[in-house]
């Protein structure tokens, strides 16, 4: 696909379909790889570790994602540059990105490296929300309400030293109802 400037005569559904043929299924199969790592390394790392783990960890899920769409073979594209429905979702990002440093200084007041595991939970599962406008697609919205509903619960109800595991088992089957919901190109 070429990419090339949009004008503004472009219809909404059009950007989305647009939209979707450029998402890849490869994020939340990196989601689930990343979810799974901090669910196990929960069970054997001090929480101070697991905390940066998450904070660090967080980032990479974008690039090993592309990396497993080159693995399986599928020709990475691109948006065009002129699409609003992308250049929103995008921004989005940033908002996430903004929000961290708040968990990270309320994991520090609080003493709770926990806070860190479920601030990363919801703030990552937030992308869905605008991930779902611009696919059109139902799934983005019910995986970050779910999604933060069980992290809560999870850091609410769950022992003392299995929360932040729950937490992550709690995403993992978030991303996988997404993952099999996921409006196909």
């Amino acid at each position: 696909m070429e990419v090339e400037q949009l004008d503004s005569t472009a219809k909404l559904s059009d950007l989305r379909r647009e939209f979707l043929v450029t998402s890849t299924r490869s994020m939340p199969i990196a989601g689930i790889v990343y979810w799974s790592i901090v669910a196990v390394a929960a069970l054997r790392v001090p929480p101070n570790e697991l905390g940066y783990i998450v904070g660090f960890g967080s980032g990479l899920i974008f690039p090993f994602g592309v990396l497993i769409d080159l693995l399986r073979g599928r020709k990475v594209k691109k948006v065009s540059p002129g699409n609003p429905v992308a250049r929103l979702f995008f921004q989005s990002l940033v908002l996430v990105a903004l929000l961290w440093p708040l968990v990270i200084v309320a994991a520090i007041v609080a003493h709770s490296a926990n806070l860190i595991v479920l601030g990363g939970a919801i703030l990552m599962g937030l992308i869905w929300i605008p991930y779902g406008w611009a696919a059109d697609d139902p799934v983005g919205l019910r995986h970050a309400i779910a999604r933060s509903i069980l992290s809560y619960a999870c850091f609410l109800f769950a022992p003392e030293p299995y929360k932040a595991t729950a937490i992550s088992v709690a995403v993992l089957l978030c991303y996988t109802y997404s993952l099999i919901g996921m409006r196909k190109t």
